[in-house]
């Protein structure tokens, strides 16, 4: 089999990974892809570590790359929720998928 490479040498997936490689991507889509869509405030919660501005940084640029949406209620005071797209679905079926091997490997980490 014969595998050929785009222009930039890369295989097909390695865009991907790239957009994912960012610190807090995969486990903000996993955790929108486990419990749906959630708030702000519950994001920061599940995610212990993470600054505000670090989160407002991934979530815009998930937003931006289509992956999560971002729906702002007109309640006082504001309240804003995210979610996954269908792309951002998928995504959170591949690294769902990744759970099994995941276990396998690397087993104390």
């Amino acid at each position: 089999m014969t595998v050929t490479l785009k222009p930039t040498g890369t295989c097909p997936a390695d865009q991907l990974l790239r957009l994912l490689r960012e610190r807090w991507k995969t486990p903000i889509i996993y955790l929108l892809g486990e419990q749906g869509p959630l708030r702000f405030g519950e994001l920061r919660r599940l995610l212990p570590g993470i600054s505000p501005k670090v989160l407002t940084q991934r979530l815009r640029e998930l937003e931006a790359d289509s992956i999560a949406w971002r729906r702002q209620d007109t309640m006082v005071p504001p309240r804003v929720t995210y979610g996954l797209t269908g792309m951002g679905n998928d995504l959170h079926a591949s690294l769902k998928a990744l759970d099994a091997p995941a276990g396998r490997w690397l087993p104390d980490r």
